[in-house]
């Protein structure tokens, strides 16, 4: 048997390849049919999209009639993968549809998710705002009734997947307004371009009025303001813009100005001699002591993905040039540094296995003076002979290991990760499914820290014990990235089986925000119930694999002309 596989060439053609195909993979054949179909009719006239250019034509010099706009003046988004994900604004996806357009039976479980996730809307001044984090009445609030960024990232697509944007539009705006807040934790102020990590409407009965209260890390654990959100937030007015057609909103100035502010903070000059991101302990998804202080890939992945989105985005004005010329330097080395030294395949960990140590000179192999004695017992056997993945973290003498999954599917998505890394990415999945997957997806990260480790590294955290919480605890809402991902890499099959294994529990078990245990099969100790990102997650998964074209969304095609050469530098030393 043989499956069609989808290629984009140069001029933004697709061509079909034959090639062999296991039984297990027969199903990957529907949706490479699904991918030829013709584009449907768009109600809203779009445009070709300004990442069609190389990223080299961005560099200082540009030549006056390099522009980013269209001769009638108007915003360019869409790229390549709009010749393969072509999207309907205006399409419902499953909440009064029995039956998807594309013949996949739904799932009896999606009406349900769509009658939760409606349930968690937040109003502001009578408009939806955002939904909350939980809505388990059975355990104290704490802040789980507070509309969190990065939380509502899978709701946002949700809605704009089933052509309900305005909820998305109002949560940009209202975000954008908290930005230019004072902030203040102690004596000290933040940047003025930090996104809030969440924030809670409160209402006032006897006044009969509604204000926005805003917290931006001093009600954290720890006191850490949220690197992510600010990330996030353009990610999410670039999907809102995709899947609209609508660039009015990216235009106005206020956004614009939004967009440069957050910039403002990840491009500042200083001390750095990485490209990468030099961030605090607990500062995105993960936000409690876990030992990724330092350049954890989370944060590089989404700074990557970031930077491509606003790239799109920005007015080519001369505030907009500017940051266009400084993104572009960046995109080059984030994505040499990251693709060199944060990849590990069986060939790299036996490299690093002979390292030689303390070299000093230009020549050095070690530029990180990692000690080989340093690689723990587990890697050796979870690596496998086709495969490989970005570690955690790198910097000076030291290499985290462990698996994280939202930084290696954002590397996907972003095209952070070469074509060839993202293959073997999802290799890896496959071939390390008890670990990774077991019975509920999917690890956050993996290996759990143990014993003395745990001590030290968590600080004795209640919370993030072995196997749990952030700690390989496993978490549902990570469903829509691992979908997104394989549809990017032509390997929805593995979506299917993961997405049909969180099915057997995720409504049954009420929603829970994550599960604990090696395989996943316990509801985790402190997990709140109808968590609503564990519900938008799972009808994000669903929407995409029943109409691909909305991966569109969250996925930017690689920039051939810019791909960094897999040569090391002699000149860097660490």
């Amino acid at each position: 048997m043989s499956t069609l596989s989808v290629d984009v060439t140069q001029n933004g053609s697709v061509k079909s390849m034959e090639s062999p195909c296991t039984a297990a993979e027969i199903e990957e054949r529907d949706f490479s049919r699904l991918l030829e179909r013709p584009p449907r009719p768009l109600n809203i006239e779009r445009q070709r999209s300004c990442d069609e250019r190389s990223l080299s034509e961005l560099s200082i010099g540009l030549s006056p009639h390099h522009s980013f706009r269209n001769a009638d003046n108007s915003f360019r988004f869409m790229d390549h993968l709009d010749v393969v994900f072509t999207l309907s604004p205006g399409r419902r996806s499953g909440f009064n549809t029995p039956r998807s357009q594309n013949g996949f039976e739904t799932h009896p479980m999606v009406a349900d998710a769509w009658e939760a996730l409606r349930r968690s809307l937040v109003y502001f001044r009578g408009q939806p705002v955002g939904t909350i984090a939980a809505l388990d009445s059975s355990e104290e609030n704490l802040n789980y009734d507070q509309v969190f960024v990065r939380d509502f990232v899978p709701s946002a697509l949700a809605f704009l997947m089933n052509g309900e944007p305005e909820i998305v539009k109002n949560f940009i705006l209202k975000t954008l307004r908290l930005q230019s807040w004072e902030k203040k934790i102690d004596r000290f102020q933040l940047g003025e371009g930090v996104m809030p990590a969440s924030f809670k409407v409160l209402h006032d009965p006897i006044r009969n009025t509604e204000t926005l209260m805003a917290d931006f890390g001093e009600s954290a654990i720890g006191r850490v303001a949220p690197v992510d959100s600010g990330f996030w937030w353009i990610i999410l007015l670039r999907a809102y813009t995709r899947s609209t057609g609508d660039s009015s909103l990216a235009e106005m100035p206020e956004c614009q100005k939004g967009m440069r502010l957050i910039l403002s903070l990840c491009l500042s000059e200083g001390f750095d001699t990485f490209p990468t991101l030099l961030c605090a302990d607990g500062c995105s998804m993960i936000d409690r002591r876990m030992g990724v202080y330092g350049y954890p890939i989370e944060i590089q992945a989404l700074f990557f993905m970031a930077l491509r989105c606003a790239l799109l985005l920005l007015k080519q004005d001369a505030e907009g040039k500017e940051f266009v010329e400084r993104i572009a330097k960046r995109l080059h080395a984030l994505s040499y540094h990251m693709r060199s030294y944060f990849w590990l395949d069986l060939k790299q960990l036996n490299d690093i296995y002979r390292y030689k140590t303390e070299e000093y000179s230009h020549t050095a192999v070690n530029k990180f003076n990692v000690i080989p004695d340093s690689l723990p017992e587990w890697i050796f056997d979870f690596m496998p002979t086709h495969g490989g993945y970005f570690i955690g973290n790198v910097g000076p003498s030291n290499m985290d290991f462990r698996w994280f999954c939202l930084g290696n599917c954002i590397a996907i998505l972003s095209s952070l990760a070469t074509p060839e890394q993202s293959t073997a990415i999802m290799d890896l999945i496959e071939s390390r499914w008890e670990e990774l997957v077991g019975e509920m997806p999917l690890k956050v990260c993996y290996p759990a820290l143990e014993s003395h480790e745990w001590q030290i590294i968590t600080g004795c955290d209640p919370k993030n014990t072995r196997w749990s919480y952030h700690n390989g605890g496993s978490w549902p809402v990570l469903l829509w990235l691992l979908t997104a991902a394989c549809i990017k890499t032509g390997r929805p099959q593995i979506a299917r089986r993961a997405i049909e294994l969180a099915e057997t529990r995720l409504l049954k078990d009420g929603w829970p925000e994550y599960y604990d245990g090696r395989l996943g099969r316990y509801i985790g100790k402190q997990a709140r119930k109808f968590q609503t990102w564990s519900i938008a997650g799972y009808l994000v998964a669903k929407m995409m694999l029943e109409d691909p074209s909305h991966l569109g969304m969250v996925a930017l095609e690689e920039d051939k002309q810019t791909k960094p050469l897999m040569k090391r530098s002699s000149s860097w030393t660490f």
